[in-house]
């Protein structure tokens, strides 16, 4: 079974970018992305930035055992930020043209934002 830095390398090469473009992008060097397809962990941030570089989901090519290392992958199906937050964010709206209540309602979406974020980095981040 290949581990995540075999994983990393055929993607890599099954996408068709160069390694010379991603060390680029990435600002490494060849032998730093090299010892990186050696390693059988490897950071999250590299795994996502590698991913975005090449347009590919590496969250899907991790065994069960490989996931729980990785921060992007959660065991339980949540609903979505962007869901929470829309929900959160659009009470019924005023047409008044009244500055105090415009004020009170601009401040009820803030508070539900900075919620939602909130809820997001104890998400990604668990508690301290």
């Amino acid at each position: 079974m290949p581990h995540q830095g075999e994983i990393l390398q055929e993607a890599i090469k099954n996408s068709g970018i160069s390694i010379t473009r991603i060390v680029e992008e990435l600002g490494i060097t060849r032998p730093t992305i090299y010892r990186k397809f050696k390693e059988e962990t490897v950071d999250y941030s590299i795994v996502k930035r590698i991913g975005d570089i090449i347009n590919h989901d590496f969250s899907n090519d991790f065994t069960v055992v490989q996931q729980s290392s990785l921060p992007f992958v959660t065991s339980v199906q949540r609903p979505s930020v962007t869901n929470v937050v829309t929900q959160r964010v659009t009470p019924p709206q005023m047409t008044d043209g009244d500055p105090t209540k415009q004020l009170l309602l601009l401040q009820s979406k803030y508070i539900a934002l900075l919620e939602a974020y909130n809820e997001l980095l104890l998400k990604v981040y668990g508690p301290k």
